[in-house]
């Protein structure tokens, strides 16, 4: 019997059964699993012993190159000596927990946000994988939107608005909302990317709204009125009927295609207990729609108000 999926949500997200990924080599097994994903956009293992090398092997096995452009390096050192490895904990290079007034802590907070990884780089996040090595005793959620089924629920007048709009996106805009102060070298390394605001998923067909924190203004517009549409559009897509909220158990692995979701970590008291994971996303190559350019200026004016 081939891999099957439960679905969890309404919407999205699948439940796959018994199967140990590390052992996953042929094509027939990687090829369901990327129609999983083509479908369910994320999809739950539990129950995967990976070592951090497995764990990277098979990220390349199912879906190729791997990224490792992370925002975290312009400020901080990859303690596991790789940047396609992101640390995705609250733990400092000792292995301790970082204190309340850490500077890398401030920076992870960002996490909260609603985002999609890596949307601020060229290229862009395709599939993260995130796997669970420690988990708190309570709390240290992660909720995932689908903005395919956002999409879909969009008045037409808002499609018809949104349709052709570029968007920019930087990871230092989204922390800065928090109040975290970057030096001038961060910021140069952290300009940002420009990419559509509507974006068709290859095979499916499916179309997406491709937003997030990291969304700083739309590309030609005003920059009030770009953000406030923007934020309508966040506000949209993370209603419950949209979210499904997935409670980590150690040797999970969650992968999600930041083509059509966003996510964000949920609070838990992070400088008393430990939480560490692990994540590899691999690159969207992406198409024509997908190829990024210098942002400009913004010249014409843009269209105002909410018609969500």
């Amino acid at each position: 019997m081939g891999l099957m999926f439960k679905q969890l949500h309404s919407l999205f997200v699948g439940d796959a059964g018994p199967i140990e990924l590390r052992r996953v080599h042929d094509e027939d097994t990687l090829a369901a699993i990327r129609a999983g994903m083509d479908e369910y956009a994320v999809l739950v293992f539990h129950d995967q012993p990976f070592t951090d090398d497995e764990h990277l092997a098979f990220a390349q096995r199912l879906d190729g190159a791997l990224h490792t452009k992370l925002g975290s390096a312009a400020i901080q050192k990859n303690r596991f000596g790789n940047e396609a490895l992101g640390d995705i904990s609250n733990l400092g290079s000792d292995g301790e927990i970082l204190k309340s007034d850490d500077r890398r802590r401030a920076y992870t907070l960002g996490n909260r946000l609603w985002h999609t990884d890596a949307s601020f780089q060229d290229p862009p996040g395709r599939y993260s994988m995130l796997h669970a090595k420690v988990i708190p005793p309570v709390g240290a959620d992660t909720e995932y939107a689908d903005m395919r089924a956002a999409y879909d629920a969009l008045p037409a007048e808002t499609k018809a608005l949104i349709q052709g709009l570029r968007v920019h996106h930087s990871i230092a805009y989204s922390r800065q909302t928090l109040g975290f102060d970057f030096s001038k070298d961060e910021e140069e390394a952290l300009k940002g990317a420009v990419y559509p605001l509507v974006r068709t998923i290859p095979r499916s067909g499916r179309r997406a709204l491709y937003v997030a924190s990291h969304a700083s203004r739309i590309i030609d517009w005003p920059v009030p009125e770009g953000r406030l549409l923007l934020r309508d559009l966040i506000e949209h897509a993370t209603q419950r009927q949209f979210v499904y909220r997935h409670t980590w158990r150690v040797g999970d692995l969650v992968i999600w295609d930041n083509r059509c979701t966003m996510h964000r970590a949920t609070p838990f008291e992070d400088t008393k207990h430990p939480r560490e994971l692990r994540r590899v996303t691999t690159l969207d190559m992406g198409g024509p729609e997908m190829a990024p350019h210098t942002p400009q200026p913004s010249e014409r004016p843009g269209k105002a108000g909410s018609l969500l």
